[in-house]
């Protein structure tokens, strides 16, 4: 059921907030200061590439977004399990972080990398004249990929991918349950479902770390990901983050850090307010209260 309500989270997320990450992409591209901020990157796109430019990458985004919320909260829920203390019931604010920890790698190499490689080619793309892109579409976009770069394209940016996954999610995770423990004194398995509005909250508050964090993995895993075979710029990880602070600055490090708390928290917010729902449902269907586990 948690994989269930991560991928109905998702699926509501992908088409809100589809826009912003948009904006974001186009602004960790951006090596020419083409755009001028937030606004004028959106208003850019709209003027010369039209509204519907906006919701580029949509497919691949929706599709990723639910299957990586669906593994996310499934494997979260499978390794919070097993480090849970068989006594007490509960487990430790370290045991709750390496859960995260490790739903965050595992999302990152299974589903983030692949899905985003094809989003971010798809959203780099100006213009909407099918003739005049490189990338028909997410399916054409992927097999050229395949066919000029091999299988391992698709896997290009895994190591930042995997850093910025697994570093958000064990911050995510852990601040999402303080939230709750915190402000409505919520316990997962308590049998006590959430009002929206605290599930949004909450989520909200939670989405806020991990961005900050990951910032420098983020542009790192754009950047990896957008160059192509025939146009190296980035050596791998390291190399991008040396260059990327020599030739720009340390800040440029976090471009796009604003449009990413833009779209982030909210996204959260939703997420989790559909995940709340979907999973107070059933543990009042099937979870009596009285046998009902504390984990805290």
């Amino acid at each position: 059921m948690k994989a269930v309500s991560g991928s109905l989270g998702g699926l509501v997320e992908a088409g809100c907030l589809q826009p912003i990450d948009v904006i974001k992409t186009r602004l960790q591209l951006d090596h020419q200061k083409h755009y001028k901020g937030i606004w004028n990157c959106g208003t850019t796109i709209v003027q010369k590439e039209g509204v519907r430019a906006l919701w580029k990458g949509l497919t691949p985004f929706a599709t990723h977004l639910t299957l990586k919320y669906t593994l996310r909260m499934g494997s979260n829920a499978v390794l919070q399990t097993a480090l849970t203390d068989p006594e007490t019931g509960k487990i430790s604010a370290a045991g709750r972080m390496v859960a995260g920890f490790g739903a965050g790698v595992l999302e990152a190499l299974v589903i983030v990398t692949p899905f985003e490689v094809v989003k971010i080619r798809l959203q780099q793309q100006k213009g909407l004249g099918r003739e005049l892109l490189k990338y028909k579409g997410p399916v054409h976009c992927a097999t050229t990929i395949i066919r000029e770069e091999g299988v391992l394209g698709l896997w290009a940016g895994a190591a930042p991918t995997v850093m910025r996954n697994g570093t958000n999610q064990a911050v995510m995770f852990t601040a999402k349950n303080m939230c709750d423990n915190l402000l409505w004194h919520k316990h997962e398995g308590d049998g006590v479902t959430l009002q929206p509005y605290q599930s949004m909250i909450s989520g909200f508050l939670a989405g806020f770390a991990g961005p900050v964090c990951t910032g420098p993995f983020d542009v790192v895993k754009t950047r990896l990901m957008a160059q192509s075979a025939s146009e190296i710029r980035y050596k791998g990880m390291v190399h991008a983050l040396g260059r990327i602070y020599t030739e720009e600055g340390l800040f440029a490090l976090w471009k796009g850090l604003v449009p990413r708390l833009m779209r982030i928290p909210p996204g959260q917010a939703i997420m989790w307010t559909v995940a709340d729902q979907v999973t107070g449902l059933y543990e009042r269907k099937f979870i009596k209260p009285s046998k009902a586990t504390a984990i805290a």
